[in-house]
């Protein structure tokens, strides 16, 4: 194994010890690439909700990249969140691969027959919201008025079995203004116990599109963020340009 690499692999003979990291102060530097790497990887045996003993592990100034094979999208996703929610990270590059096992394997119709009737359970998807499917790939589409409705159409279908993937087509339908978006996120950013208001800035536009800058300290607050900017009335997409600071 090429040390300079910094791989580590997860699997069912050695799982990481679940350890509390390397503990930082004032203007101590960033944590080291093995001890993120180390701590990611524990939090991925800890998350009984991830598959840990299919992913691998690398570390490089706050960015940790995930590679394997899993038998589900849920599970790929799971591993991203599990990552994602470590001190010290600041992006996450999820480069797992989807096989889908012979089990859950369906024809097209049958695929999209599941991923509708999914959908059709969840309260928060409308009912103008249509899927296809081909190859394991869905593609959604249709109209939502919120972005949650729109990502709850997405949660749901990544966890049908036999889907490997998902194209968000959904439009959302709100009439923008402007104005009262870029207020809105203001008073959220400023509300919002894990963000520093004064370090970020919003513009938003006729059209729709909020544009998100400045520095946060985690990943986590950045999500609040952004999270934020999606639940303001009106807002159709965001640009994300904060950036992940390494923080104390």
């Amino acid at each position: 194994m090429d040390a300079a690499v910094g791989w580590l692999a997860i699997t069912s003979r050695e799982k990481p010890v679940i350890r509390g990291g390397t503990p930082r102060r004032g203007n101590e530097p960033a944590m080291r690439d093995d001890d993120l790497r180390y701590d990611v990887a524990a939090e991925l045996s800890w998350d009984p909700q991830v598959d840990s003993d299919a992913i691998e592990v690398s570390a490089a100034s706050g960015l940790v990249t995930l590679r394997g094979t899993v038998a589900s999208l849920g599970l790929k996703r799971a591993g991203s969140r599990a990552a994602a929610r470590v001190r010290g990270v600041t992006r996450v590059a999820n480069e797992l691969r989807v096989r889908i096992p012979d089990k859950d394997r369906r024809d097209d119709e049958d695929l999209r027959g599941d991923v509708l009737e999914a959908l059709m359970l969840d309260v928060s998807v409308p009912m103008t919201v249509d899927a296809q499917a081909r190859d394991g790939f869905v593609t959604l589409t249709g109209t939502a008025q919120w972005h949650y409705q729109r990502e709850a159409a997405e949660f749901r279908t990544a966890n049908v079995p036999g889907v490997a993937g998902i194209d968000n087509a959904i439009s959302l339908t709100r009439t923008p203004d402007a104005c009262q978006a870029r207020d809105a996120i203001r008073a959220a950013f400023r509300r919002d116990a894990a963000l520093e208001a004064d370090g970020l800035s919003v513009e938003t536009f006729s059209d729709g599109l909020a544009i998100l800058s400045g520095t946060v300290s985690s990943r986590a607050a950045h999500d609040h963020a952004v999270a934020a900017a999606w639940s303001a009335p009106g807002v159709t997409q965001v640009d994300d340009r904060i950036s992940v600071g390494s923080g104390p």
